[in-house]
């Protein structure tokens, strides 16, 4: 078992003998310290809390970090291979992309090229292009929506963090429906609420128009209109190969674990198809560390600034109570305390009021946390249920103990350096 050395352990005793005979003077230090340990306390949790933020963000559209992405490129067989080498599967997960229209037929999407619905008219076309890439112009703008279909296969959920809005998640494991159920972002849901749009929507390559299911609406981070429905149940209605159409250009994304047999198998079977795929490992962190470490030194330094007034204020007080203590420091020489003890007792003292108000200062922030979640959590979902940074508690702890060593160096050397000879002037 460790033991305190006896300077060190008397040292101590001394100084909290001295905080509790002069509880004014260290009331005063603590209030002069408390908003500079608190600044500290406040700009890492908040920094923590952003960090987590701008990474949830990041993870929406990227997967978690580890994550292995295998982009494959459009090719005829893909949506074969992909399909039989996902089978049974529950360590990955396969995204097709494509686009549909959601409301009347034979009318032209109010957001032509699934476009956001405050730039429906700055990008996208109502033209019809053949395959020889003739077009002509389309029919007259109705009552439609177009979105950016994502046909997902697998428990998408468990690579990115989508965030629910309203309703469910698509449920897999069930017999797939006639009437896909699909999930939509909330820039679709926009078009939904502002325009009153017919349940069919047509998909290229359909062998007729379906009749879709809204039973969930997500944040996944995409500012244009996009829905996700089961591949199993979209397959009901058109073959798994129109699902990746070549002239296009839409592909497939697969996501799976590291050390998964799939990436081996998979990029092998296409490679032998004559299909490319490129291979990726998600770094978000890795590759914002920069980014995050700048973000936490800016407003670190902030703090620092609001600390070192504390300093001054405990320096201050500290000064003022040597020169009240001189006697009792000299007589205390007298008797043959040494020099680094009398050091030690006054720095013991400052150091003991920095812990200490770093205590309040993290009691604080953690109250402050919890009265900021009950009372945003419901508009900011990061917010809901948010709890107190570990790493902000650690910096308040070293903050308070910096604070008491700056704040009591000097008057600890003067201690010291009280001479035996003033206890006989007193």
């Amino acid at each position: 078992m460790m033991r305190f050395s006896g300077r060190f352990r008397s040292s101590l005793i001394i100084g909290i003998q001295g905080i509790r005979a002069r509880k004014l003077r260290t009331l005063l230090s603590m209030i002069s310290l408390f908003l500079g340990v608190l600044a500290v306390v406040t700009v890492q949790a908040g920094a923590s809390i952003a960090e987590r933020a701008l990474m949830s963000d990041v993870e929406l559209q990227s997967g978690f970090d580890g994550t292995v992405v295998i982009d494959v490129m459009p090719h005829e067989k893909s949506p074969a291979i992909v399909a039989d080498t996902m089978k049974g599967r529950d360590d990955a997960v396969s995204l097709v992309y494509t686009q549909a229209i959601i409301g009347e037929p034979g009318v032209s999407p109010i957001n032509p090229g699934a476009s956001p619905f405050d730039q429906a008219g700055s990008w996208g076309t109502t033209e019809v292009c053949d395959d020889a890439g003739n077009c002509v112009p389309g029919p007259p703008t109705g009552e439609a929506i177009e979105v950016m279909l994502t046909a997902v296969s697998g428990d998408l959920l468990s690579f990115r963090p989508l965030r629910p809005v309203s309703g469910d998640w698509l449920k897999a494991g069930t017999v797939p429906a006639m009437a896909p159920k699909i999930v939509i972002n909330e820039e679709a849901a926009k078009g939904f609420r502002d325009h009153r749009v017919p349940a069919e929507m047509r998909v290229r390559g359909a062998k007729a128009n379906l009749t879709p299911q809204i039973v969930g609406v997500v944040h996944d981070g995409d500012f244009q209109p996009r829905a996700y429905v089961r591949q199993d149940e979209l397959t009901n209605w058109l073959p798994a190969s129109s699902l990746m159409d070549p002239n296009y250009g839409q592909g497939i994304t697969v996501m799976t674990v590291q050390g998964s047999p799939v990436e081996q198998v998979l990029t092998t079977r296409l490679k032998g198809a004559g299909a490319e795929s490129y291979v990726n490992v998600v770094e978000n962190r890795k590759q914002m560390e920069k980014q995050l470490m700048l973000m936490r030194l800016v407003f670190l330094s902030m703090a620092g600034l609001v600390l070192l007034i504390g300093v001054a204020g405990i320096l201050n007080v500290g000064l003022a109570t040597v020169g009240e203590r001189v006697e009792e420091f000299a007589l205390r020489r007298a008797v043959g305390t040494p020099r680094a003890l009398l050091a030690g007792i006054v720095l013991a003292e400052t150091m003991l009021t920095g812990l200490l108000t770093a205590a309040a200062a993290i009691g604080a922030g953690v109250a402050g946390l919890k009265i900021v979640s009950m009372f945003l959590g419901d508009s900011e979902p990061l917010l809901a249920n948010v709890q107190f940074p570990w790493d902000a508690g650690v910096a308040g702890i070293i903050a308070g103990l910096i604070a008491g060593i700056l704040g009591g160096f000097i008057p600890a050397i003067r201690a010291a350096g009280i001479p035996i000879a003033t206890v006989m002037r007193a």
